[in-house]
Formats: structure tokens, sequence, C-alpha cells
């Protein structure tokens, strides 16, 4: 008989909502600074302003976000910890990572049931993760750039003088389009597991719960 379990708590979904909305926002605006695309007559349409405005606001905003998601890692259950994020630290972990990695490679057809995330997707959201914080550092490094003396200047200008100011910029759009590719990876991966395992992966980043069979666990 099926179970209703109660897997991604409220700081959990809240979190990846406005992660999904900072991405969206942020790769928008940020593609328009580095290659406007809109034609305005004259400077008074003020649209870089508005663009520029946004990205730096929606920056504040996920900077935040991904922090305190961070923060709750040490406070969440066992599905969304920090211990969840690290499979390779068991030989459970390796073994399941292992049989995830041969499905998705169309080499296996078993699959490792996973009440939250199976190995390979915890794997992969610590990556994602290092990214997050990679593109943070390196956005507000290029911020500060803007008022030389400043707080962010002061506290990226090691960043600044050890990568340099093009390699900054390259690695930050870099990054923008590597978390453009995950997220269409990852609806699609979601979307499979939902389709495979039949527990409600999709609407569990909604309502939080999924529906487990304990014989297959």
């Amino acid at each position: 008989m099926l179970e209703i379990r109660y897997v991604w708590e409220w700081p959990v979904r809240i979190a990846h909502w406005i992660n999904v909305l900072c991405i969206l926002v942020l790769s928008v605006t940020g593609f328009y600074i580095g290659d406007p695309f809109i034609t305005v007559p004259d400077g008074s349409a003020y649209v870089m302003g508005w663009m520029r405005l946004i990205h730096f606001s929606f920056a504040y905003v996920f900077a935040i976000s991904v922090l305190a998601r961070l923060g709750w890692a040490f406070f969440a259950n066992r599905h969304a910890s920090w211990r969840a994020y690290f499979p390779l630290f068991s030989g459970k972990g390796r073994q399941n990572a292992l049989r995830m990695f041969r499905y998705y490679t169309f080499t296996s057809r078993r699959i490792t049931y996973e009440v939250g995330h199976n190995a390979l997707a915890a794997m992969a959201y610590s990556g994602v993760m290092i990214l997050f914080l990679a593109q943070i550092a390196t956005g507000f490094a290029l911020y500060g750039l803007f008022a030389p003396g400043g707080f962010w200047f002061e506290l990226f200008a090691p960043l600044n003088v050890a990568v340099g100011l093009q390699w900054l910029r390259l690695t930050h759009h870099l990054i923008m389009w590597l978390l453009i590719a995950f997220a269409i990876h990852h609806v699609y991966s979601a979307w499979l597991m939902d389709v495979k395992e039949r527990n409600g992966t999709m609407s569990s980043i909604f309502g939080g719960c999924k529906f487990v069979e304990p014989e297959d666990l």
C-alpha cells in the first residue's frame, strides 16, 4: 500500500522556486547586458539602466536564497540535509550512484528507489550548488568594479587580481549557459523519474509529499 511521506519541507520548496525565478530573470537581463538586443530611438528609454537594476536586484535575492538554502541544510530532514548530497562517502551510496549512472546511460534498466534524491542526482545538485556560489562570487566581483573602494570591490579584490576582468566575465557568462543546460536536464530527469517511479516527483516540489511503496525501498 502506498504511503504519503512529507519529503521536501517548505524552506526547500521556497528556495527552489526563488532560484528558478532568479535564474530566469538573471539570464535574460544578463544576456542583454552583454549583448543588447532591444533597439530604442534614444537614450531616454533607459533600457540598459533598467536591465542592470533588475539584474543587480535579483542578484541579491539569488544570493540570499542560496545562502539560506545552505544554512537550512544543517537543520533540514534527512532528504534535504547536507549529508544527503555526499553519497560517495558510503559504500551503498557509491553502489547506488553507479546503478543510476548505468540507468541514465541506457546500460541497465534497474534503478534505486529513493524517497529523496537518488545518489547520482544528489551529486549533481552538489555540483550545481558550487556553480551557484561561483556565479555569485564572479557576479559580485564584476559588480564591485563599478564602485572602486566599495564593499564588494574590496571583498573580491583578490579574485579580480588573480583571475582578471576578462576571465571573470567569461566565467560568469559560461556558468549562465551551464545552469540553463542543467535546468533543461533537471526537468527532463525529474519527469523521467516521475514516470518510472510513479511517486509524484514532479508534484512534490509544490506540495512537498511523495507517494512511496515501502516494498520498493
